[in-house]
């Protein structure tokens, strides 16, 4: 059989981009064994360090911040969010749980900004990638200084998830939280790394652990970036934009799906980091997308608590229901107002741009923000006597 001039191009083209898109698909499945192992070496570093944070809860300031840590230091606000439904069930106050579970939704924003890392060789395109980034980091942030003083104030996430709890709570028991296929996929690959790094002593496995999942970030965004470049166009670049950049009601139920399905807003931010670094979408298509991100992942802490009984279960499923609540009134109280809207797109743009200019402005946002800001008001706190 011959094939014309024509044909024998679009042949090429197709096989081409069938083998790019394996190649998208590999480095997309590294990104992702990446980020785990950056979790699992927290986890290890950190030992029960991160776990024993929650004993500090002495006030919802404090709460706050430990949620905050906790989430940054275990690398999952599903884990966290799963830890604290278990800690209402066990007996803590919904007063202490639900600062808590905001400052989870800032912690687990962590993960994007490391991705963002991966494009930090090239000026341009790691202010894209920072600034979508901390767009997310910057909404969650501003959520938290609005709802959590209402919060205090007048109790309206108690009082509306009190009234859902009491109406939905059916008493069942089956266990769903171990529904996860994308943790299914990336386990081997990750436990294997694990017991890899099991041999070196202490701490430094999982220290070990973090610089090499970094170094691996570095290494796929730099090359997914370059081939997303080339599959990204004509069709797959329609659907996408169809699907993530039409417009904030698509981006943000795109957002939500994508999470709800790998169970993880941390995975699904990351994703669509490098895309933004690559210039594939802007810094306005990926904001709404991240917001979904954090809809979605409160499907985990609900799943968690449907499958707790006992007296107090009605709690458990109660301060669930605060987290999908408090991501829901935020993103209809702030995105629904173009004043608010616009701050964390601003706050993210110039955090980018000074990143940009000088790499040390990232050092020490991700310090302050996440680690050294947050422990130093809780040891100011036992220091004072809080």
């Amino acid at each position: 059989m011959s094939y014309t001039a024509s044909e024998t191009v679009s042949y090429e083209s197709t096989r081409s981009n069938w083998h790019r898109w394996v190649s998208v698909l590999l480095l997309v499945y590294v990104l992702l064994v990446a980020v785990g192992i950056i979790g699992d070496g927290f986890k290890i570093a950190a030992g029960d360090r991160a776990v024993q944070l929650f004993s500090f809860a002495s006030n919802p300031l404090i709460a706050l911040i430990i949620g905050i840590v906790a989430t940054a230091l275990i690398q999952s606000s599903s884990t966290v969010t799963s830890i604290i439904v278990g800690l209402v069930a066990g007996g803590m106050p919904l007063q202490i749980a639900i600062p808590m579970i905001m400052g989870a939704n800032v912690g687990t924003s962590l993960t994007s900004t490391i991705v963002s890392l991966g494009h930090i060789r090239n000026g341009e395109e790691f202010r894209r990638a920072f600034s979508a980034a901390t767009v997310h980091d910057s909404f969650n942030l501003l959520a938290v200084a609005i709802l959590l003083p209402v919060e205090l104030l007048f109790s309206p996430l108690e009082k509306v998830s009190g009234f859902f709890a009491a109406f939905f709570r059916t008493g069942a028991t089956t266990d769903v939280t171990g529904f996860n296929p994308i943790g299914a996929i990336l386990k081997p690959a990750t436990e294997s790394f694990a017991s890899f790094a099991s041999f070196i002593p202490g701490i430094w496995s999982g220290i070990f652990m973090i610089m090499t999942g970094v170094i691996l970030i570095l290494f796929v965004v730099k090359y997914i970036g370059k081939i997303l470049k080339k599959v990204m166009v004509g069709r797959a670049l329609e659907i996408m934009h169809r699907t993530v950049g039409k417009g904030p009601f698509s981006g943000i139920s795109a957002g939500g799906i994508i999470t709800i399905l790998v169970q993880s807003s941390s995975t699904t931010t990351a994703l669509i980091v490098p895309m933004a670094g690559s210039g594939i979408f802007t810094l306005k298509q990926v904001y709404p997308f991240t917001l979904g991100g954090n809809l979605g992942t409160t499907i985990t802490a609900l799943l968690a608590a449907v499958a707790i009984t006992g007296p107090l279960a009605i709690l458990a499923l109660q301060i669930a229901l605060v987290h999908l609540f408090f991501n829901l009134f935020a993103i209809i109280l702030i995105y629904s107002i173009p004043f608010l809207r616009n701050i964390p797109v601003f706050i993210a743009e110039n955090l980018s741009i000074l990143a940009q200019r000088n790499k040390a402005y990232v050092m020490a946002y991700i310090l302050g923000v996440f680690f050294v800001g947050p422990l130093f008001v809780i040891g100011l706190s036992r220091l004072m006597g809080m």
